[in-house]
């Protein structure tokens, strides 16, 4: 009897909590979309959450006119280029640390991945006088450099499980055929870790997607920057245009919630798939 009053009181409150938890996570956004749709007296006038009184557009208009694609521009190209520096980087580093026997080789990887624990701010300093120096700062290749630095001891750990987990078998009878380490790695290894670097690209990708500190410290110049900042173009000193700000945080989530409403089983799998021993 207690076993099946348990079963019901399961099968209960895991829709209730699911249902809770969708609740938490979508009405945020559904209140940032509504609120772009207000006019700026609206905001003022009206209640917090309260509807808009029309379907209006001005506000994803003026912020389309401005200079969010310029922002967007930015983003995807510093992207693009950190996740695929860091998936090529963490996937040789994780085969050389999962596969190739050297000394000290737990030993480093330890070392990286420590790097996990190091807090941001510490690094903003160094990483600013360093990217002045080197000229580039107030650049989007300015970020590319910090941005595969904080992502690498993350991705070096979940990929070297996946490089941990390939049957010894297939790099023994690769040897056979000739193969050397670098064609291992790329003809076995690489294709067979499929999942571990889809979870590292989506992670990352959502990840610097959202950056904002090294994007404020690193650039100044509004054509030089990420879309993290172009919130900045519609605040003043004594005031904010919050529909159009709230507009350009709704377009900047869009492709967030699409690549994560698409690669989300990836990602799940990937790190559980990353978390067990083979």
């Amino acid at each position: 009897m207690k076993k099946k009053q348990g079963f019901r009181v399961g099968r209960v409150a895991i829709p209730v909590l699911g249902t809770f938890w969708l609740a938490v996570t979508t009405l945020p956004f559904i209140f940032v979309a509504f609120m772009s749709l207000k006019t700026q007296q609206e905001t003022f006038v009206n209640p917090v959450w309260a509807l808009p009184e029309s379907f209006n557009l001005s506000n994803y208009i003026e912020v389309l006119e401005g200079s969010f694609l310029i922002y967007l521009r930015n983003s995807l190209f510093v992207i693009t280029t950190s996740v695929v520096i860091i998936v090529l980087f963490s996937s040789m580093a994780a085969y050389a640390l999962a596969r190739l026997k050297f000394r000290f080789s737990d030993s480093l990887f330890a070392l990286i991945v420590a790097g996990m624990i190091v807090p941001l701010h510490v690094t903003l300093v160094p990483v600013y006088l360093m990217t002045r120096s080197m000229g580039l700062y107030d650049t989007p290749a300015g970020l590319i450099g910090p941005y595969v630095a904080i992502s690498l001891p993350i991705s070096v750990f979940i990929l070297t499980e996946f490089m941990r987990q390939v049957p010894k078998e297939l790099e023994e009878a690769a040897m056979l055929d000739g193969c050397g380490p670098f064609k291992i790695y790329w003809k076995i290894f690489l294709p067979l870790a499929g999942p571990g670097i889809s979870t590292v690209a989506i992670y990352n990708g959502i990840m610097l997607w959202n950056e904002f500190v090294f994007a404020y410290v690193l650039t100044s110049s509004p054509d030089r920057r990420t879309l993290p900042l172009a919130v900045w173009d519609f605040q003043g000193q004594y005031a904010s245009n919050v529909p159009a700000i709230m507009a350009v945080v709704t377009l900047s989530a869009l492709p967030l919630i699409i690549v994560y409403a698409i690669g989300q089983e990836k990602i799940v799998n990937g790190m559980m798939a990353g978390s067990l021993k083979g």
